[in-house]
């Protein structure tokens, strides 16, 4: 994807966790948020991350679901994004996934361009996740494997 510094990208994904964030078999999970945090604050291309007062985003839910946890993130473009998920120590968290969480059947990443600049909200990520669901990847909000470049 071509840089451009008029626009980033925002991208959301949703988690249904499998157990209580204190229990036991949540440990490693919760162990390892600041350090896969600490990774992306650092990462090329990393531009914002949604946080609470504890510095990561797990007290956060989306649109009032008190189960679903959210994570949203700015990058300056899908290459920066791609290449925090898939090395390091994020990718082994994502091998690790299906041990925390259950597994969605809907759509639980969404991506689309925002001004630069824009802290995109809760609420806003929630729409955009909805609409993906609903109408399929287009440039209003679209996934990974079918991606838009950024508006003109």
């Amino acid at each position: 994807m071509t840089e451009n510094i008029r626009h980033e990208l925002a991208q959301v994904n949703i988690a249904l966790p499998k157990y209580p964030l204190d229990a036991p078999e949540f440990k490693d999970f919760m162990d390892g948020l600041d350090p896969v945090n600490a990774v992306a604050d650092a990462a090329d291309g990393f531009v914002w991350r949604l946080q609470d007062a504890s510095g990561n985003s797990t007290a956060l839910r989306l649109d009032g679901d008190d189960a679903l946890m959210v994570n949203l993130s700015v990058w300056r473009n899908t290459d920066a994004l791609t290449a925090f998920m898939y090395q390091g120590l994020h990718r082994e968290f994502l091998t690790r996934r299906r041990q925390w969480f259950e597994h969605l059947t809907e759509v639980a990443t969404a991506l689309r361009w925002v001004e630069a600049g824009h802290r995109p909200s809760v609420a806003e990520a929630g729409e955009r996740l909805a609409h993906l669901r609903a109408h399929g990847p287009t440039p209003h909000a679209f996934t990974l494997r079918t991606s838009f470049p950024p508006p003109a």
